[in-house]
C-alpha cells in the first residue's frame, strides 16, 4: 500500500493541492504541465517494455476491420449503409450545450459535438471497437492454426464446421460490464466459448444478456482489478484459453485507435478545421485507461499537439488522474487514499490504472477531470430532454466534463467533443429508473 503522506511530501502545491481535492472526492479538473508526471528512475512515458503502439499497429487493425466488413453487413444490417464499417455518427448539440450551461450555471463550449458511441453495433459502447477488434484477431490466428480456408472471405466463420472447430477455443476477459458485453457478443457469433468474470460493479442486466448469448458469466464480489486476475488466472490453466488483457492489450488498443483515425474523416466531412489556431478538444470517459488511450492515440497520429484529450473519470474512482498525478501508475490505487466506493458509472470503476497505458500516452494526454454520480446523473436527464439521448451515466462524463474545461484557463475554444458510450442497449425499466433518478436532482425552474 502507498502511503499518501509520503506521495504528497513528494509533490509540488501545485499537484498536492490537486491530491487533495481527489482524496477529498471533490470534482477537480487538472491540467499538468508536460513534466508533471514524470520523476526521476521512474520509466518515461512511451517505454513500456517492448509493447510500444505504433502506426503500423493501427494500420493492420484497419485492415482486420475491412476485411470482416461483408460478414459484419450481414450479421447487422444497421452497417449495411456503410459498407459493414462498425462506426458511429457525429452530431453537433447546440442544444444539448445551452440546456446542460442553464442546469449547471456554467458555460459550456458553443461549438459541442457528440460521439455517439451509445448508439455503437453490437454492444452499443466504446468498448465495442477494441474488444471486437481482439476477437477477430485471435479468430483469424484459431482458424489459421485450426486449417480453416480463409480464402473464401469472412462469412466461413458461419460455416457449422469452423463453428464446431471454433467452440474448442476459449476467450476469458475480466470486466466490469461494457467490455464483456462487446467480447462475449462477439465471441459468440464467431463460435468461440466465452467466459467473461465481471466485478462487483456490473449491472444485472449486462450479465443477463451475455447469458441469455451463451456466454459464460463468472460473478465476483471484489473489483475489477481482482476480477481481471482472477479471469487471467483461469486462462493461464486452460491450454485452450485465450486471455483478453484490459490492463496490457496491445490488440485493444489498436481496435481503439482506429475510431481516433475515423473520427478525423468525420471532421473533414463536417467541414471542421482543427490546427493550432482551432484547437479539438476530446473528453473521454476513463475507466482502466484503454479505451480512452487508445483513441487518443490514434487522433494524435492525425492532429498531433492540435487535439487536446481529456479523461474524465468519477469522484469515487479517480484512478488514472491518481497514477499519472503522482507518477507512480498502477503502483497506486484509490484504495490507498481512502477512495474506491460504488459508483453508477459501472463502466468507470477501475481502481487501479493501466500502467501500458499511462506510459504509452501520459505525454499525449491534456487534461484530466472528475466528476460526481449526481451530476452524472443530472446530465443524463438534460441529455433526454434536450436531445433525446439514451445514456448510460458513465456515458454522460464527457459532456459533464465538457462544462468544467469550459470554465478553465484552458478555455472553450476550438471544436469540444463529448465521446459517449453505453445506452442503446439498457432495458427500458433500468433506462427509466436512472432517468427518473437524474430529473429527481434537476434544478428548480
Amino acid at each position: 500500500m502507498t502511503d499518501a503522506a509520503a506521495v504528497r511530501y513528494d509533490l509540488s502545491d501545485e499537484s498536492r493541492a490537486i491530491l487533495d481535492a481527489v482524496i477529498e472526492a471533490r470534482p477537480t479538473v487538472w491540467v499538468p504541465a508536460r513534466t508533471t508526471t514524470e520523476k526521476p528512475g521512474v520509466t518515461q512515458v512511451g517505454d513500456v517494455g517492448g509493447a510500444r503502439p505504433t502506426p503500423a499497429l493501427v494500420d493492420a487493425a484497419e485492415e482486420r476491420f475491412r476485411w470482416f466488413a461483408p460478414l459484419f453487413e450481414q450479421l447487422f444490417p444497421e452497417t449495411r449503409a456503410q459498407g459493414g464499417v462498425i462506426e458511429s455518427p457525429l452530431e453537433k448539440v447546440a442544444s444539448l450545450s445551452r440546456a446542460l450551461a442553464a442546469e449547471f450555471g456554467e458555460d459550456f463550449p458553443a461549438n459541442l459535438w457528440v460521439k455517439r458511441d451509445d448508439a455503437l453495433a453490437v454492444s452499443g459502447s466504446v468498448k465495442s471497437r477494441g474488444g471486437i477488434h481482439e476477437v477477430l484477431e485471435v479468430a483469424l490466428g484459431a482458424a489459421r492454426d485450426l486449417g480453416v480456408d480463409l480464402d473464401r472471405g469472412p462469412s466461413v466463420f458461419l460455416d457449422e464446421g469452423t463453428r464446431e472447430r471454433m467452440s474448442r477455443m476459449r476467450i476469458v476477459v475480466g470486466s466490469t460490464g461494457n467490455l464483456g458485453m462487446s467480447i462475449g457478443l462477439m465471441g459468440a457469433i464467431l463460435g468461440f466459448s466465452v467466459t467473461v468474470h465481471m466485478s462487483l460493479d456490473a449491472k444485472a442486466w449486462k450479465k443477463e444478456t451475455l447469458r441469455s448469448s451463451g456466454v459464460e458469466v463468472v460473478e465476483h464480489d471484489t473489483d475489477f482489478t481482482q476480477a481481471v486476475h482472477a479471469g487471467r488466472a483461469a486462462a493461464d490453466a486452460d491450454p485452450c484459453a485465450h486471455f483478453i488483457d484490459d490492463e496490457n492489450s496491445l490488440s485493444l488498443f489498436a481496435g481503439y485507435a482506429v475510431a481516433g483515425r475515423r473520427l478525423a474523416g468525420q471532421l473533414a466531412a463536417a467541414s471542421v478545421v482543427v490546427d493550432e489556431e482551432n484547437p479539438l478538444t476530446v473528453h473521454l470517459p476513463c475507466g482502466i485507461g484503454g479505451a480512452p488511450g487508445g483513441i487518443a492515440y490514434g487522433l494524435s497520429t492525425v492532429f498531433g499537439s492540435a487535439v487536446r484529450c481529456v479523461f474524465v473519470e468519477p469522484v469515487s474512482m479517480p484512478a488514472f488522474l491518481l497514477g499519472r498525478l503522482t507518477g507512480l501508475d498502477d503502483g497506486i490505487s484509490v484504495a490507498d487514499v481512502g477512495l474506491g466506493a460504488l459508483t453508477i458509472a459501472d463502466g468507470l470503476a477501475v481502481g487501479r490504472p493501466s500502467r501500458f497505458v499511462g506510459r504509452a500516452v501520459g505525454h499525449l494526454l491534456h487534461g484530466y477531470a472528475t466528476v460526481t454520480d449526481d451530476d452524472l446523473l443530472r446530465t443524463l436527464a438534460v441529455a433526454e430532454a434536450a436531445a433525446g439521448l439514451r445514456l448510460e451515466p458513465s456515458a454522460c462524463a464527457g459532456l459533464r466534463a465538457a462544462g468544467q474545461f469550459a470554465g478553465h484557463r484552458t478555455g472553450s475554444a476550438g471544436t469540444h467533443i463529448a465521446w459517449l458510450t453505453g445506452g442503446s442497449l439498457v432495458p427500458d425499466e433500468e433506462f427509466a429508473a436512472l432517468l427518473e433518478a437524474g430529473r429527481t436532482l434537476l434544478r428548480p425552474r
